[in-house]
């Protein structure tokens, strides 16, 4: 199965899930008061957990810079108890506070890539990556396939979304598909109607977690669908009286290298302008390694992405792939037939 390579623009706020209800609420505190501050930093310090390779080398949000952020879903709980958790998502953003542009990419959880440790190399799907090290080992994975920097990373149990949603009330999503799946638990059944329509946080977590419906590259998009219900509820100004418990909720479900004052500086370039959203999917096509199916990301989509990503970035220069007329193709040639 061949995709081809779409590249999305769409003006909204400020956003990438769980984030930006910590910056809504640090941004927010003049007019709520001291309580909600302290809570948010309770929960950004209850989360903060540094990779061991930055110790002393993170880079200022101060300055307005752009830089990366790479988010990690995992799909385990103590419900479902699996023991070893892979991430369910991987989402990379390139962030610009001065131009107020974000680029952002799913990279599909079958993707065939290298995995490294310290005891050996995997060639494997890459959500393996935080089966064998979690953020130590996923992040630098992530690295070496789109050829570009994480600078900051932030990790997310599935439940929590469940939990989120549920706490502000529910959200609004325009689902893509008709589609039926079982529940947190296994127990039950969720079924969804194509179209516009309000979603409890089983219902989202079931559209974005669903794999029995499309593919892979299309869960993705189906995630980042969620993720932006999410904040854009989560913006709304009568959401606020549910930040509490929100918070908490995050508190439990959220891993991060983002300090306080990083996200209360993301939080200020949020104000009064909006940002310019950019996502790109990647050409792929099914690959059967050792008898298992995976997915492949046609070289030349991978690198065209990176160069996106490294100029977005400021780490290359721009070229005609750069100019807006410009539009990509796929060879769609694959490096293992």
């Amino acid at each position: 199965m061949n995709k081809r390579t779409t590249i999305k623009k769409r003006r909204r706020q400020f956003l990438f899930g769980c984030i930006i209800i910590l910056a809504i609420a640090l941004t927010s505190c003049a007019v709520y008061g001291a309580k909600l501050l302290t809570e948010t930093k309770q929960t950004i310090d209850h989360s903060f957990q540094q990779l061991k390779r930055d110790e002393g080398t993170k880079k200022s949000l101060s300055k307005k810079d752009p830089f990366s952020v790479l988010l990690m879903g995992i799909d385990d709980t103590s419900e479902r108890n699996l023991g070893s958790a892979r991430t369910d998502a991987l989402i990379y953003l390139t962030i610009n506070p001065k131009n107020h542009t974000v680029d952002m990419v799913s990279i599909p959880r079958d993707t065939y890539t290298t995995i490294k440790t310290k005891q050996t190399t995997y060639q494997t799907r890459i959500n393996a990556a935080y089966a064998y090290g979690q953020e130590e080992i996923t992040v630098p994975t992530v690295e070496k396939l789109l050829n570009a920097p994480v600078d900051y990373y932030a990790t997310f149990n599935f439940n929590s979304f469940l939990e989120i949603v549920d706490q502000l009330g529910g959200i609004e999503v325009d689902v893509p598909v008709t589609f039926t799946d079982t529940n947190t638990l296994g127990n039950g059944e969720i079924h969804l109607k194509k179209g516009k329509q309000h979603l409890t946080g089983e219902e989202a977590l079931a559209l974005a977690r669903t794999r029995h419906i499309d593919n892979d590259v299309k869960r993705g998009e189906r995630q980042q669908l969620v993720l932006e219900a999410i904040a854009k509820k989560a913006m709304d100004t009568g959401s606020i009286k549910q930040y509490s418990s929100v918070l908490a909720v995050i508190g439990k479900n959220m891993k991060t290298d983002l300090t306080f004052n990083d996200i209360l500086d993301l939080g200020k370039t949020a104000l009064g302008k909006p940002y310019t959203f950019t996502s790109y999917v990647f050409d792929w096509g099914d690959v059967t390694i050792d008898e298992a199916s995976m997915v492949e990301l046609f070289p030349d989509s991978l690198d065209f992405i990176s160069h996106r990503l490294r100029v977005s970035l400021k780490l290359d220069d721009a070229d005609q792939r750069d100019k807006k007329e410009y539009q990509f193709t796929s060879t769609k040639e694959s490096q293992y037939n």
